[in-house]
């Protein structure tokens, strides 16, 4: 009797796996550039299969053209012009790339020097994901806990030095807020700049709960180093967040709890993230923070450091409507 229960327990933990798996795959896609077109416009004279092209002109997605796995069955990646030949098509996300079932989510295994281990759930998901399947795979799917606060934490990706009693204050005031309230952390989840202190802050006043952490990355896949070891389906992944100091790439923060990894079928380039982010915050604003009452979730914008485009960003959230309040720590640097 005992052996048939367990029999039926198993069975139904795999019927439970392969559905929550076959939901992720049929709502969540990648991307992939499917047409090779040469970021350089000054090209030589080349002829099919030529080497130079093969090893050195990358496309304008950011790859060459040996991890264009899309070739094969795209349209051909020599039907670009030549030198002197007329107008060069313009490559674009819409036309160019082509989606497929995602194939990468599950855990992050993070192992750090201290030997301390950290678990997250990630997913791999297009640029133009829809905001209500994100929110039901974080409800449903991860188990986050209902958000009363959205906290989404902008400013310097670049690591930048924070005195000592100003990164005490932003990382108590921000962990203590966010516990007290319930709140949800939104941040670019790597391994550098504003991302990094939002981590610390987790590690030195956070807890241990991965339900209760709740530290999002909204994370560009192309950029991030290694990536192709996260591949995998409902896999558990080991993951080291020390990338190579000569990379241009990054690695992801260690601390944080979730990973949304966005894929634009680029490689190299920032800012993808960004669009699907705030379409994200948008719509848990309109959730309520309870379901007796009709309050949405409040979003505060919390800026440390930045540039040019952080300050068109504050002033986005707060000419949005309804406006969100914006809390800037240290002010924010007026260079290019």
């Amino acid at each position: 009797m005992d052996l048939c229960y367990d029999h039926l327990c198993a069975y139904m933990n795999s019927v439970s796996t392969m559905s929550r798996r076959s939901w992720i795959e049929d709502t969540f896609c990648k991307r992939a550039c499917g047409k090779f077109i040469p970021a350089c416009r000054d090209l030589h004279r080349c002829f099919p299969m030529c080497q130079v092209c093969q090893n050195l002109i990358r496309c304008c997605c950011g790859r060459l053209v040996g991890e264009h796995t899309l070739l094969e069955t795209g349209p051909s990646m020599f039907s670009w012009p030549g030198p002197g030949t007329g107008q060069q098509e313009e490559w674009s996300v819409e036309s160019h790339t082509q989606t497929s079932a995602t194939d990468a989510y599950g855990t992050i295994d993070f192992q750090d020097s201290a030997g301390r281990n950290c678990h997250a759930k990630y997913v791999r998901v297009a640029v133009d994901a829809k905001a209500e399947a994100l929110l039901q795979l974080m409800r449903s799917e991860w188990q986050m806990e209902r958000p009363k606060l959205l906290l989404t934490v902008h400013g310097g990706t670049e690591n930048f030095p924070l005195p000592l009693k100003v990164r005490q204050a932003f990382s108590k005031g921000l962990i203590t807020a966010a516990q007290s309230t319930g709140a949800w952390i939104l941040t670019d989840g790597i391994n550098t700049g504003v991302s990094r202190y939002v981590g610390e802050a987790v590690k030195t006043y956070g807890t241990h709960d991965l339900r209760k952490r709740n530290a999002v990355g909204v994370t560009p896949w192309g950029v991030i180093d290694n990536h192709s070891d996260l591949i995998g389906r409902d896999v558990l992944r080991p993951y080291q967040p020390l990338g190579n100091p000569l990379s241009k790439r990054v690695c992801l923060n260690g601390l944080h709890s979730h990973f949304l990894l966005v894929d634009d079928g680029t490689l190299g380039k920032h800012g993808c993230q960004l669009g699907l982010r705030r379409k994200l915050e948008r719509h848990i604003q309109l959730q309520k923070i309870h379901p007796r009452f009709n309050q949405g979730v409040p979003v505060v914008c919390v800026v440390v450091e930045g540039g040019l485009d952080i300050v068109s960003m504050v002033l986005e959230y707060v000419s949005s409507v309804p406006p969100r309040a914006c809390v800037c720590l240290r002010g924010i640097r007026s260079g290019s």
